[in-house]
């Protein structure tokens, strides 16, 4: 499974983030959710997250210095 914004490979906590209000999978990575957390609630498998942190590479996906 890929994030549908930048295209990057879900881990399997990415992979089961569901919004609250609908029950939809979001297939967000946690950099794009992060930009949308506040106004998409969401639930998500606390077992399955392992130090899921916002990853410094993003900034590579978005340069448009190349």
């Amino acid at each position: 499974m890929r994030c549908l914004a930048c295209n990057k490979a879900l881990s399997e906590f990415e992979s089961t983030r569901k919004s609250a209000e609908t029950g939809e999978y979001l297939d967000l990575c946690n950099y794009c959710y992060s930009t949308i957390q506040n106004q998409t609630p969401s639930q998500e498998r606390e077992d399955l997250r392992d130090e899921e942190i916002i990853d410094d590479n993003y900034d590579d996906l978005f340069d448009d210095s190349e």
